[in-house]
């Protein structure tokens, strides 16, 4: 049985637009089994991580919706289950659920006795943490066949529980700037631990996956482009969240969006030049990133027209203006239509997710949230295999060139470095010079 069909009800997209495959047989090409796997291991893991920090900072704060977070959370637990057991079959699929699941509730006891401060209960929370690194360390390594080392497999779990523990330690103790850091830099980690699972699985059967690989340059830029698509939409929903219920750390999370602005310009730059990334930054920032800000002021204002105002700039003006700057950049790889529709329902998911929350219809925001995090790695498929499509002799290797080795060892990297080495090998000279050609004949 073909792993792609096995995975598709877990890992399967639900797109607007088809994916942009090369029909060449050895063109390289983002969507492929082993990049599938990469694929849902990126949106499982990082929402993971995503879900884990929201749920102990809204614990903490004992607000109304903390409750429906740890469902959320828990049920991201649940969809990975089905996952284990299309590779490795029940028994396997069990004993990671019950190694897995509970660990969930461990972080919850963390989070109770920092703000009892309650130092017994906090180190037997943090036994408990270390414990299941150390079993699901374990069981990973011997799930691959050691094609991930048991001792890596430990230091990476250990490594993520660091970087949740982090965020969350900082935010309690009022240190916003450095929390916001610490979810930023955990999120990547995230997709560092997802390569390297997802590639000694692929190893370990590579006749399941159709003799593909995980770690090619084009599932390289596929699973850069998840990042950076489904950090924004988390930053976003948390961002217009803490805006409207006037949080401490509102100020700080609206830094980690413009950190992460500065990414995602970076990695335009790194394809399509200066002139290109000029291009996004005014667009992303315009009536994008600033019309989710006065969303949330109008909200508070009560004022409908206001944020009617604001709905609009999101759900039309930006999604025609970013959906022209896709198509344009990609020469049109991805279509004009197909770009303004993925962009325009993105921002639909987005405002969804806030209203809902605003209405306080709790479990609905979560799953909007979930669908709307989900979706953008649709996009990132899309995007990316335009790209490759666009530029095929750029991806034609296995691997990006001079890929740091991070991630697996809790080693730290900036997202700048990350970002910039994931994709700064892309640049094509002159195609700054077409993106602006083609840009201005749209204006």
């Amino acid at each position: 049985m073909k792993m792609k069909k096995v995975l598709a009800p877990v890992l399967g997209l639900s797109l607007l637009f088809p994916s942009m495959a090369s029909a060449a047989d050895n063109a390289p090409a983002v969507k492929t089994p082993a990049a599938d796997l990469r694929a849902g291991l990126d949106h499982l893991l990082s929402e993971h991580f995503a879900l884990s920090v929201i749920e102990m900072e809204k614990r903490y704060e004992g607000a109304q919706d903390a409750d429906a977070a740890k469902k959320a959370l828990d049920q991201n637990a649940a969809d990975m289950k089905p996952a284990i057991a299309s590779i490795y079959g029940a028994d396997a699929a069990q004993q990671f659920n019950d190694i897995f699941a509970p660990h969930n509730d461990y972080t919850d006891d963390y989070v109770k006795a920092v703000k009892a401060k309650d130092m017994d209960a906090k180190k037997e929370a943090e036994m408990k943490i270390d414990r299941f690194a150390k079993d699901f360390g374990m069981f990973l390594g011997k799930a691959t066949g050691g094609k991930l080392p048991e001792d890596a497999a430990v230091k990476a779990v250990q490594a993520h529980e660091d970087d949740v523990q982090k965020a969350f330690d900082s935010y309690a103790a009022g240190d916003y700037k450095q929390s916001n850091q610490a979810f930023r830099d955990g999120f990547h980690r995230m997709f560092d631990i997802s390569k390297a699972l997802s590639t000694a699985i692929v190893s370990q059967s590579p006749d399941k996956f159709e003799n593909s690989k995980a770690d090619t340059a084009a599932a390289d830029l596929r699973s850069t482009l998840n990042s950076l698509t489904s950090e924004h939409f988390a930053l976003a929903a948390m961002s217009m969240q803490k805006g409207v219920d006037g949080a401490k750390d509102y100020d700080f999370v609206n830094w980690a969006e413009d950190q992460h602005t500065a990414d995602f310009t970076a990695a335009i730059k790194g394809i399509y030049g200066a002139e290109g990334a000029s291009q996004f930054e005014k667009v992303w920032q315009g009536d994008h990133i600033n019309a989710q800000g006065d969303l949330v002021s109008a909200t508070l204002e009560k004022d409908e027209n206001a944020m009617n105002e604001a709905k609009d700039r999101l759900t039309s003006q930006f999604a025609t203006d970013f959906g022209n700057f896709l198509a344009a950049a990609t020469e049109n790889n991805l279509p004009t239509k197909d770009a303004m529709g993925a962009v325009k329902m993105h921002e639909d998911q987005v405002i969804q997710t806030f209203e809902q929350y605003v209405n306080d219809d709790y479990d609905m925001s979560y799953q909007t949230f979930r669908e709307g995090f989900k979706f953008t790695f649709g996009i990132g498929e899309t995007l990316g295999g335009a790209i490759v499509k666009q530029m095929p002799d750029k991806f034609a290797g296995q691997g990006m060139p001079d890929m740091p080795k991070t991630g697996m060892g809790g080693s730290e990297a900036s997202t700048d470095t990350l970002v910039w080495v994931s994709i700064g090998a892309l640049a094509a000279a002159g195609l700054s010079l077409i993106l602006r050609k083609r840009l201005s004949r749209q204006q």
